[in-house]
């Protein structure tokens, strides 16, 4: 049985350090962070990675993005300035929603709802399937012990609430006892369509899975939605296309340059 409300122990609490606004849930743990100056960018890398579906999907505003657990609000903050779409969210402890709002420079937006519930019954609502551009998956307690929510019927749930064409980003940690499991429930819900994006300095891997035959997306295109999200965003996404390229191509070496000198010939 799915334990559908927060544990007790969940108790939001904060610091700062380096003008930035951690949050915690009563342990040293962070759940989400905030620049002071700049609190709509993203502080944290697995943060900004779980953006990078905007690689292959450009949001429209007849669109919805989804969000499984709303640590700091960094990435509703985020896709309120950047996105035109409407954005949900599932957040199960209201106490972490009041202090975004009271702490975290989370404000009412006619584009956002962010409901009080579990992720895997959020998922369920009939009303979800097919609705979504793309899906981020950050769901953590207090433990910080592998994510709350990571069975393969949780994530054909998250597959079955994407549209066609539509994209999941999830953060899991790389090191942990868990990332096995995860990563092969997600291969099952997607049929291996997925990858692992660079894993951070403090051992974050964010996978990104979608839905339906890979994006039809050239290496230039690519890498131009990179710099245009660089620039833009104040997201790290061209290191993020070189490493897919590495990944994926290794037997070719790819330059900026290069690709700049095809599509100029």
């Amino acid at each position: 049985m799915h334990q559908h409300l927060p544990p007790e122990e969940d108790v939001p609490t904060l610091s700062e350090e380096g003008g930035v606004r951690y949050l915690h849930l009563g342990t040293e743990w962070v759940q989400g962070a905030m620049s002071l100056r700049r609190p709509h960018d993203l502080v944290l890398e697995y943060t900004q990675q779980l953006m990078a579906w905007l690689l292959f999907c450009e949001p429209q505003a007849d669109q919805s993005l989804g969000i499984l657990g709303l640590g700091a609000g960094s990435l509703l903050r985020f896709a309120l300035k950047h996105t035109p779409c409407q954005i949900e969210v599932a957040e199960w402890n209201p106490a972490v929603t009041e202090t975004c709002r009271r702490y975290f420079k989370l404000r009412d937006n006619h584009r956002a709802r962010i409901d009080h519930l579990d992720a895997s019954l959020w998922l369920n609502e009939r009303f979800r399937e097919n609705r979504y551009l793309a899906l981020m998956v950050d769901l953590y307690d207090y433990r910080a012990d592998g994510p709350v929510r990571d069975s393969l019927e949780f994530y054909q749930s998250c597959y079955k609430v994407l549209a066609d064409g539509a994209a999941m980003t999830v953060n899991l940690f790389g090191d942990h006892i868990s990332y096995d499991q995860n990563l092969e429930n997600i291969n099952q819900a997607f049929d291996g369509h997925f990858f692992e994006l660079p894993q951070t300095e403090v051992g974050n891997q964010v996978i990104l899975a979608w839905k339906g035959p890979f994006f039809d997306v050239t290496i230039g295109e690519l890498l131009d939605r990179a710099r245009v999200l660089e620039t833009e965003m104040r997201l790290p996404a061209s290191p993020w296309v070189y490493y897919l390229l590495d990944k994926f191509h290794p037997e070719e070496t790819v330059t900026e340059n290069e690709i700049h000198s095809e599509e100029e010939a």
